[in-house]
């Protein structure tokens, strides 16, 4: 949810965010058929986004279909108050009116976001994330607490037994972490954040490392000997479905059309190398038996 909502600040602002200019003009026309207005009244001019719609991460194994499930049950209260919090008063047009009508207008909108324009992306996404997260753990072993937070970013620091964040909006106010404080990694910020409000759980949001890297296509690596059988990028693709993936999947992560992957899929699967089954509305492939031996894994 955190990466959802955060990612609107590049559609709102694109030329903050030059690293996810290749994402942004890939996705141009199925932006144009989501609930924009909705979606771009989540941010402000300062990039700010409701605190209700950043919440704080508990496992690393939440579904986006739980964190909206849960998202549903906000207090309308608290729906009011942070959406006035980012932008005062009046609202934004598509968020005025009764808060579990406007909620309802939101999930609705964000839903269909992360179908169309996050889903097949998230894979890639979250193995930058696990990865900063794993970075970071080895840092607080290596070099201690102070480090890590030096590390995470040029206003961020511990003084004693506090951890500063500066910011460039004119929040002011101290935390108390009894109960501890998330670090969060994010694709979608220059700078560390934290809620707006104090009533918040402590949370800090920072720049993941290797963002520069996240859009550029990978390669399919494959023994030359499968490559010289099959042709380099099915043998490629053959390598990479030791673990279930979709078509959509593959073609973002391979930076090429969904079209030119399935002309792929289907011969390996008509040749007995792959198996398919759907998985809600998308098709996973996967190596079959025979595809595990080919590929020497078997």
């Amino acid at each position: 949810m955190n990466e959802l909502v955060l990612s609107l600040r590049a559609w709102r602002d694109p030329g903050r965010f030059p690293l996810h200019l290749r994402w942004l003009h890939a996705l141009e026309d199925v932006r144009d058929s989501l609930d924009g207005s909705v979606l771009l009244a989540l941010t402000n001019a300062r990039l700010w986004t409701p605190d209700f719609l950043n919440p704080r991460p508990y496992s690393p194994l939440t579904r986006i279909d739980e964190e909206l499930a849960g998202l549903a049950d906000t207090d309308p209260a608290v729906v009011r108050r942070d959406l006035q919090a980012v932008h005062g008063a009046p609202l934004p047009d598509p968020l005025r009116g009764p808060a579990p009508r406007v909620l309802t207008r939101i999930i609705d909108a964000l839903t269909e976001y992360w179908r169309r324009c996050f889903e097949p992306h998230w894979p890639r996404m979250r193995a930058l994330l696990e990865g900063d997260v794993t970075f970071r753990g080895r840092q607080i072993a290596q070099h201690g607490l102070a480090a890590m937070f030096s590390e995470l970013s040029n206003t961020v620091r511990l003084v004693g037994s506090a951890v500063e964040v500066q910011l460039r909006s004119d929040l002011d106010y101290t935390r108390t972490t009894t109960g501890g404080l998330t670090l969060v990694p994010t694709l979608w910020t220059t700078n560390a954040s934290t809620p707006i409000s104090a009533a918040e759980a402590p949370m800090i949001l920072y720049s993941a490392r290797g963002v520069a890297t996240l859009w550029e296509p990978q390669s399919l690596p494959a023994p030359d000997a499968l490559s010289g059988l099959l042709g380099a990028t099915r043998a490629g693709l053959l390598i990479q479905l030791g673990t279930p993936s979709s078509s959509t999947e593959l073609a973002a992560r391979l930076g090429v059309t969904t079209t030119a992957v399935n002309q792929h899929l289907r011969a390996l699967r008509t040749g007995g190398l792959l198996v398919s089954a759907r998985h809600g509305r998308a098709v996973l492939y996967r190596r079959s038996d025979l595809g595990d031996l080919l590929a020497g894994v078997g």
